[in-house]
């Protein structure tokens, strides 16, 4: 069976511990090496997984004529100059979310990506692939909640490390491009548009200069809306509620979703609560593949880099929101 060879750039543990064991494990993605600044580590991390290749440069991988597609799982900063060398050398592209720094800079990768019209760009929302995203918008669009009226989620973790990337600002540390990114891609996911405005309240950490505490509103429009809370400074949880008229789906692990055990998703319509029996899947997996796929096939890739760049211009938002005190 025909894949695609991949190419890691940089040693991150989100590559090294979750996505790149997990695309080794897919039907249509070869992991074929990963890249470092310094070769010594890129070998001792190819060599734990079992990679045939290591490279002492990202301009290495990215010079090699085997690679047919990156993932980047380089730091915040990092992602739009990166992504944008790998298509200029002819690679397509699977980046790590936030897709960049903020919404202009999100508007440069998406139009690099427009000059390689051959090449297939997303950004790395692994949690849209899982089957109990799946299932959960196949049951909104079949209106088994009834009308949609608003969605409810959380995700938070506790991290004080001031030597952590995502407690550095330069880097683009801070909660919501780490992990509010996914509140605001969930709720646009499930409605199928844009918010209209958003109002934010933002906490600082005076030390870290980072966003360790946020919460905002989304008008979706016509009475519709969408709430979250993110933090990088509390108790680790996380949790999705989706409500509508008749029903409500509750999602127990909505992005970290477990690939050893079947995930829990709850669905309660005209009184009755139900368990979705879910298979065991890893989303990683389906992520490389589905991407992999659409390079092989020649087709679009689930996600458009659009969304991303949406996504990204609502993460502005609400912090012009949190600034002002205002709707923005």
């Amino acid at each position: 069976m025909e894949k695609v060879r991949w190419g890691i750039l940089s040693t991150a543990k989100i590559g090294t511990n979750r996505v790149i064991p997990a695309m080794q494990k897919g039907q249509y993605s070869e992991v074929v090496g990963l890249a470092s600044r310094d070769l010594a580590t890129a070998q001792e991390a190819a060599a734990k997984l079992g990679l045939p290749k290591a490279y002492g440069s990202y301009e290495e991988l990215l010079a090699d004529p085997e690679i047919d597609a990156i993932y980047n799982p380089l730091p915040n900063d990092m992602h739009v100059p990166w992504s944008i060398k790998a298509l200029e050398a002819g690679k397509h592209v699977l980046c790590e979310k936030p897709i960049a720094m903020n919404g202009d800079e999100a508007r440069q990768l998406a139009e690099a990506g427009k000059k390689y019209p051959h090449l297939k760009l997303m950004e790395a929302f692994m949690y849209r692939h899982n089957l109990q995203w799946q299932a959960a918008l196949k049951l909104v669009r079949e209106g088994r909640l009834g009308d949609l009226k608003t969605i409810q989620t959380f995700f938070s973790f506790f991290l004080d490390d001031p030597n952590n990337i995502r407690n550095i600002p330069e880097n683009g540390g801070g909660g919501l491009f780490d992990i509010g990114c996914y509140c605001i891609s969930v709720s646009r996911f499930i409605f199928g548009k844009e918010p209209e405005r958003v109002m934010g309240l933002v906490d600082f950490d005076p030390k870290f200069k980072t966003d360790r505490l946020a919460s905002a509103i989304l008008d979706f429009g016509n009475g519709t809306t969408a709430t979250f809370t993110c933090s990088t400074q509390l108790v680790p949880y996380q949790r999705v509620n989706i409500f509508g008229t008749t029903g409500r789906i509750e999602i127990e692990i909505p992005f970290n979703a477990p690939e050893d055990r079947p995930c829990k998703v709850w669905v309660t319509s005209d009184g009755q609560t139900e368990l979705l029996d879910l298979p065991i899947a890893d989303q990683y997996t389906i992520q490389g593949d589905v991407f992999s796929q659409a390079v092989l096939n020649d087709t679009p890739v689930p996600t458009p880099i659009e969304d991303a760049v949406n996504n990204m211009r609502v993460i502005d938002r609400v912090f012009e929101s949190g600034r002002t005190n205002n709707w923005a």
